[in-house]
């Protein structure tokens, strides 16, 4: 039997109710996992802990890449406590941003899900995708240590994981929105990968332009 909250709606199931174990979960099978969130109707608090729970998850990975193995342009450690509340809050505000417009574009191509399931769909997989930023900055700072910071071959590696890292974020995502929507799982993940290799290429052309 369900146990309902005292404080606020919604009811957690018993089967495998630990966070490791959800998480556990949702890497096996994403849209069981994220049906099994839906139904539990979870308040807006709990969709927004595992927003800042990824949130920290992913500024953890950045500040390992960034105070273990420095490059020219990353900020001084002294900025750290900076970059951890813009994280929070600009993150978090995007995460909002793009739950709204991909549940809007959804629902105008026949998806059927609500604001709410939209959001939680996201949410959890962008907060079960986030333990693999963490391995790859884990997996970076071991190949720096391996080479040496006088290493011949540079950084070479730092790029290709970081693609590779966000292959598991689109994944969850696309599975997540896909389970909210009630839709088809592959069209959405080419779409968002189309997207973000073109925000990415974006950015990089940008960047060489002196534009940010």
């Amino acid at each position: 039997m369900p146990e309902e909250f005292d404080i606020t709606h919604g009811h957690f199931e018993d089967e495998h109710a630990g966070l490791a174990w959800r998480i556990m979960d949702a890497w096996r099978n994403m849209g069981r996992s994220t049906r099994r969130l839906i139904r539990e109707d979870p308040a807006e608090g709990r969709l927004l802990f595992y927003v800042l729970m990824a949130d920290i998850v992913v500024f953890l990975s950045w500040t390992l890449k960034t105070v273990i193995v420095p490059h020219p342009d990353a900020p001084i450690p002294l900025q750290i406590s900076l970059w951890l509340v813009l994280m929070l809050m600009g993150r978090t505000a995007i995460m909002y941003v793009f739950a709204a417009v991909a549940g809007s574009a959804l629902r105008i191509l026949g998806g059927t899900g609500s604001w709410r399931d939209t959001r939680a769909g996201v949410f959890w997989g962008g907060f079960v995708a986030a333990p693999f930023s963490l391995l790859a900055s884990l997996i970076t700072v071991g190949l720096a240590a391996s080479h040496g910071e006088a290493s011949p071959t540079g950084s070479w590696y730092m790029i290709p994981l970081y693609w590779i890292s966000l292959i598991p974020f689109i994944w969850f995502i696309a599975a997540g929105l896909a389970e909210a929507q009630r839709m088809r799982f592959a069209p959405i993940f080419l779409a968002l990968s189309v997207l973000t290799v073109a925000t990415l290429i974006g950015a990089l052309a940008a960047s060489s332009a002196g534009l940010i």
